[in-house]
């Protein structure tokens, strides 16, 4: 099993990482919300264990928008807000369950497994699409106008992410983040070498360009004009 930990305070995440590790599974931790939000949208999580109370974004506004982009995840909020109020709160915004701390990691292990165990509202997506772009996720393989692209991993991996966000801008902090696993600015034009590659196999010898540069903003792949 995957696990996702978005939680701010340190002795906390590594105590849940270490027991679930303990447990045979893997975790990562985003340490603010917005770098869950990023981590999680990718969709490939089991199972999300979300503070409230987080910096950047607040554990609300992190499921709202995940749920809003149709990740269906599972969540368990745990908290430090207690309330009846806030237990309904939670589960409003999109949580799947509630547990206040402090906790017993017994209990949080149990209601992991327990949301692992329910079935997938819908299957998984194996395929992305843009236009007469296709990317197959199974077969790492990316077809356009049903002519093959040759990608290296990182080109696929980038191509991955902005197909996971069509239509939508994304910065070059996330994909510094999400595609390069660095959390700080390696001061280089890692990015834009790697976009301008990808950009070349993508949209050359096409009429339509996919992958477009929105000045200030970011990157965006998109079959709109």
């Amino acid at each position: 099993m995957r696990v996702l930990i978005v939680e701010d305070d340190a002795e906390t995440a590594a105590y849940v990482i270490k027991g679930l590790c303990e447990h045979g599974h893997f975790a990562d931790h985003a340490s603010n919300g917005r770098d869950g939000f990023f981590a999680a949208s990718t969709g490939s999580y089991d199972v999300a264990i979300v503070d409230r109370m987080l910096p950047a974004i607040d554990g609300l506004s992190l499921v709202r928008q995940l749920r809003g982009q149709g990740i269906g995840t599972p969540v368990l909020f745990l908290t430090n807000l207690g309330g009846l109020d806030d237990r309904v709160e939670g589960l409003n915004a999109g949580g799947d369950d509630y547990l206040v701390k402090p906790f017993a990691f017994s209990e949080v292990m149990a209601r992991v497994n327990a949301l692992a165990r329910r079935p997938a509202i819908t299957a998984a997506v194996t395929v992305l699409r843009c236009g007469d772009l296709e990317i197959d996720l199974l077969k790492r393989s990316v077809r356009r106008g049903g002519c093959r692209i040759d990608l290296q991993p990182r080109e696929f991996k980038l191509l991955e992410f902005l197909a996971r966000h069509v239509d939508r801008v994304v910065t070059r902090t996330m994909l510094l983040e999400m595609v390069w696993d660095f959390h700080f600015d390696p001061k280089t034009n890692i990015v834009e070498t790697h976009m301008s590659r990808l950009r070349a196999k993508v949209d050359r010898g096409f009429e339509c360009e996919l992958i477009r540069t929105v000045r200030g903003a970011g990157y965006l792949l998109s079959a709109q004009a």
